[in-house]
């Protein structure tokens, strides 16, 4: 059972973190998602930039040692993303890559957002 958890906290931390890198682009579809995407891309930063704990490590860790498996050193990026989707010792070109992602998919939803505006309705700017 401790087992599955462990794993089950992996997979939450792999979906939590493509939907604060990738949530962007699909808030180009669905708009309400933004909101989502954007709370999880600040605590990407914040755990990354503060080295604040991740609750889904500490879950994951803490299931890990009840089902007997060997522990990790390290948090999430270090054990399941690093040397998969990177190579080791390139953290922060991933995170300058991360970063740019984020930011083409807020462009690409301000320009989404305006293609979609009724013709001649006013913008923002003139209310």
């Amino acid at each position: 059972m401790f087992e599955a958890v462990a794993y089950a906290a992996v997979g939450l931390h792999f979906a939590f973190l493509a939907l604060g890198v990738f949530g962007g682009f699909a808030a180009w579809r669905w708009s309400w998602l933004i909101w989502f995407q954007v709370a999880a891309a600040a605590w990407l930063v914040l755990v990354v930039a503060a080295g604040l704990p991740c609750p889904l490590t500490w879950v994951e860790d803490r299931a890990r040692a009840r089902a007997g498996l060997p522990g990790h050193v390290g948090g999430f990026l270090d054990n399941h993303v690093a040397g998969v989707f990177y190579p080791h010792g390139h953290e922060r070109a991933a995170q300058i890559v991360a970063a740019l992602v984020v930011l083409s998919s807020w462009a690409g939803l301000a320009v989404v957002r305006r293609r979609r505006r009724p013709a001649g309705s006013p913008s923002r700017s003139h209310r």
